[in-house]
């Protein structure tokens, strides 16, 4: 046996070894500047985990960055970006890997600064474990109990309370005390299985892999013992089958097969497994991987299924197992954490992700925000950045789930913001809600296409939008006269009309326009579905609003008109006086002065109203629909 084989064996059985270790996945949390980072490059430091060319560039970058004078600065271990070297802070998530003899790791290096909550959430959403930074001098602040709260919604088990800089405190023992007992009594009810207090000094070492001989006082784990040995064994195993499917294969006529990563639970081949959507089952004739065909996978592992049948299964649908299938709804009730500057707000349409799905969703009520301070739980009207809130949300298709805490893969979803594509929001499910299973569409026979033939007519929606006295409901009334005299069958929708009536409930601040500009595109889209044409004229400031009715109507029926009146000639105007009480400070909330309007930005009608007749207008929108109707 030759250098290179007994090398090559030694490597194979190191890998070996490596594998059959357990993996814990941490991250480090609280509040800023608590040591987080210094913390992590002092566990990679000690456990001699750091090459010596990545010492050479440590100390380097510490004389040019750090915070720590002449010693090793070892938070620049993990703060990679120049922006955070700069500042002293972390702002994205950092992940490390790193092994000892007992246990390998992936540690999450998380911001603690408000504005980068989701970065959190984003490392917590796969951690077993988190470590909450205290600083000895500030004590139990706000981030500490949101970071807390955060991980406890995202079902983090186990808490390790680094309570560091203690050397800033003499290694006090009644400082120690009593920052423990301030976490404990907040934290008794968040359901953690392990509470886990260590006094450190992340910068000297104190307690992190050597016990301290400033602290005799303490008799507990160091952190790097109480990391090896934390119990982390998963249950995912033992849970119900299911599958996200991410992709439909088919290299050639003879394969056709549905590749994922196993959320939880195992399939055998033979077993019987069924289309979440469709109910429709089938048996698993193959299990194939990137090595090599299996006869049982279990959670975790990446899998193509190959079935018996030819069922219809699509990426966006979950195989599961047959006896405990999850829930198909299109209402539930979530717990949402809001990350975005611009609130949330219940009406508004989003788009909601999970992770096998996308659908356009409302949250159609916001039940309460919790107080990260007491825990309260709170009225609110809408959830602003970094706030936690329960909700009832509405899907525009039903979609699959469980609930969060039976099973965090399928239990989760992200909110995206339809116009600039940004995640807003995440959510945690609690379950469906049994409206969803009380309420069914009712067939009709005389439908809308039935109603349109009787009025000889093909239903519209005319939205007209702009400032207050910009002409709106004067172009709308002209367009209607022109439409009634041509015996078309027509009703129009005022702003002010509406708010007399169907909408006399509702204010003026952002939340109540949304519901306002919800609630008339539902009554808009069920006289088009009676074969009107139906004339809105809606200031409707918000375009997430405007594109929610567009997206309710069918193909060409919604035709967005923009009455556009510079700002200043509105004021001229004045018909109702609100410019003049606005700009005295009389009237909050005013589109164009204290409030925003959002011009659309591809209307399919632009009207320029200075200069022009609303007849003259009125008969431009009547030349548009009546092309309309010919292209019909």
């Amino acid at each position: 046996m030759n250098e290179l084989t007994d090398f090559s064996g030694d490597m194979i059985e190191y890998l070996a070894e490596q594998e059959k270790k357990s993996l814990l996945r941490f991250l480090t949390c609280g509040s800023v500047d608590d040591g987080k980072s210094t913390l992590i490059g002092r566990l990679l430091y000690d456990t001699k985990l750091i090459f010596e060319d990545q010492l050479a560039s440590l100390e380097s970058d510490s004389a040019k960055h750090g915070t720590t004078g002449a010693d090793i600065d070892f938070a620049l271990l993990v703060d990679g970006l120049e922006s955070e070297r700069e500042q002293g802070i972390t702002i994205d998530v950092a992940y490390r890997f790193f092994a000892t003899a007992r246990r390998k790791f992936i540690v999450a290096d998380t911001p603690g600064h408000e504005e980068y909550t989701r970065n959190m959430a984003t490392g917590a959403s796969t951690a077993d474990l988190a470590i909450v930074l205290v600083d000895s001098r500030q004590g139990i602040l706000r981030q500490t109990r949101r970071h807390s709260y955060i991980a406890s919604l995202l079902g983090i088990r186990h808490i390790v309370v680094a309570i560091n800089k203690i050397d800033l405190m003499d290694y006090s023992q009644e400082v120690y005390d009593k920052i423990v007992a301030d976490y404990l009594e907040f934290a008794k009810d968040l359901g953690f299985e392990t509470i886990v207090p260590i006094p450190m000094s992340a910068r000297y070492g104190d307690n992190v892999t050597m016990p301290s001989q400033n602290m005799p006082w303490y008799q507990g784990p160091v952190l790097l013992d109480h990391l090896e040995t934390v119990p982390v064994e998963s249950d995912l195993i033992e849970k119900p089958f299911r599958m996200p499917v991410q992709l439909v294969t088919r290299p050639n006529l003879n394969f056709r097969g549905f590749s994922g990563e196993i959320a939880s639970g195992q399939v055998a081949v033979g077993d019987t497994v069924t289309v979440a959507k469709s109910g429709q089952a089938s048996k698993v004739r193959q299990i194939s991987t990137m090595d090599g065909d299996l006869e049982r996978a279990e959670a975790g592992q990446a899998v193509t299924l190959v079935l018996d049948d030819e069922i219809e299964v699509s990426r966006g649908n979950i195989l599961v197992a047959p006896e405990e299938r999850p829930n198909v709804a299109d209402q539930f009730q979530a717990k949402m954490i809001w990350f975005d500057a611009d609130a949330m707000i219940p009406g508004r349409s989003y788009i909601l992700r999970t992770e096998a799905d996308s659908t356009p969703a409302t949250v159609t009520a916001l039940k309460y925000h919790v107080n990260v301070n007491t825990f309260a739980h709170e009225a609110a009207k809408a959830l602003h950045m970094n706030e936690v809130g329960v909700c009832n949300i509405s899907t525009q298709a039903p979609i699959v789930f469980d609930a969060y805490k039976d099973n965090r893969t399928t239990g989760n979803f992200v909110i995206i913001d339809r116009l600039s594509n940004k995640t807003v929001g995440a959510g945690m499910i609690d379950f469906a809600l049994r409206r969803a299973q009380n309420v069914h569409w009712q067939a009709v026979e005389v439908n809308k296409q039935a109603h349109a033939e009787l009025k000889a007519q093909k239903p519209a929606v005319l939205w007209f939008t702009g400032l207050s006295g910009s002409g709106k409901s004067t172009v709308a009334n002209a367009l209607e006269k022109i439409l009634h005299a041509k015996g078309k069958h027509t009703y129009m929708l005022d702003g002010d009309n509406i708010r007399h009536g169907l909408n006399r409930d509702l204010g003026f601040t952002a939340e109540d326009r949304v519901e306002n500009i919800r609630r008339v595109a539902e009554v808009a889209r069920l006289m088009a579905d009676a074969g009107l044409i139906v004339l809105v004229s809606f200031i409707s400031p918000f375009r997430s609003e405007r594109r929610l009715a567009r997206e309710l109507m069918d193909e060409d029926e919604f035709v967005e008109i923009f009455v556009d009146t510079p700002l200043e000639v509105c004021a001229e105007r004045d018909p109702k006086g609100l410019y003049k009480k606005a700009q005295a400070g009389e009237i909050d909330n005013f589109t164009g002065i204290t409030s925003p309007y959002e011009t659309p930005e591809n209307p399919e009608i632009h009207l320029h109203t200075v200069g022009h007749e609303p007849f003259e207008l009125a008969g431009r929108i009547e030349e548009y629909l009546s092309k309309l109707e010919r292209k019909d």
